[in-house]
């Protein structure tokens, strides 16, 4: 089955550039929009597995656009702006996007782009489900299948990029994890995100598992090193 593709901008030349190119790299399934309103509406029809989402669009903001896409899906998002400030990058990541790809762009990157989300996705699928198995700090329980995360029994809702964050640093507990290694594992090799963005969702996480995020005793940062999550016995 073909990967599918849906394209969002109200730049119609930019839609197309972008299809004729993706076309060129694989046999992918392509639809395109051009309105925010067109955009949620196919994605609850087509449920593409990546979006190319336009930032400025006519009628409903793209961080909007992906806020309420988040509601239902766990596609990956990658945002097209032609701000490039960092604060746009976080609000733009940390708001449930993927990557952020600032115009103009190349084609070809994007391209690239677009496979390494799609690799990451067929890594996690090729992950064989597993039972409801205790994380190793402060009575966390974490369901590889259903993506459910529970403390002290009471599920904690996370957006589908902190899911993946804590996921890999469980399976490494007690480990110092850099950004760097961070990025790959969750993010991809082709990802370009600015160094802050990291620290916005180990800030986010913290706020939904610590008792008190602002002395945070789980998820703890090492200067110069990067972050660990606790073993329970630490």
């Amino acid at each position: 089955m073909a990967d599918k593709i849906l394209l969002v901008d109200d730049e119609k030349d930019i839609v197309d550039l972008l299809e004729e190119t993706l076309r060129k790299d694989a046999a992918y399934e392509i639809k395109k929009a051009h309105t925010g309103a067109e955009a949620l509406s196919m994605c609850r029809e087509f449920h593409p597995d990546v979006i190319i989402l336009d930032i400025m669009l006519p009628d409903i903001d793209g961080l909007e656009i992906c806020r309420q896409i988040r509601g239902f899906s766990y596609c990956s998002i990658l945002f097209l702006s032609s701000r490039d400030d960092d604060i746009d990058k976080i609000l733009g990541l940390s708001g449930g996007g993927d990557d952020y790809i600032t115009k103009p762009f190349s084609p070809r990157e994007v391209a690239f782009r677009v496979k390494a989300q799609l690799r990451r996705q067929k890594y996690q699928h090729s992950i064989p489900p597993q039972q409801e198995k205790l994380l190793p700090a402060g009575g966390l329980t974490i369901d590889s299948e259903s993506c459910r995360v529970c403390k002290n029994g009471e599920e904690i809702e996370l957006t589908g990029r902190e899911f993946l964050l804590l996921s890999y640093m469980a399976e490494n507990a007690g480990r110092i994890i850099s950004k760097e290694r961070l990025y790959e594992q969750v993010w991809g090799e082709y990802s370009s995100i600015c160094d802050n963005t990291i620290m916005v969702h180990i800030r986010h996480i913290r706020e939904k598992i610590e008792d008190n995020p602002s002395e945070p005793e789980l998820l703890v940062t090492v200067k110069g090193l990067g972050y660990k999550l606790k073993k329970r016995n630490d």
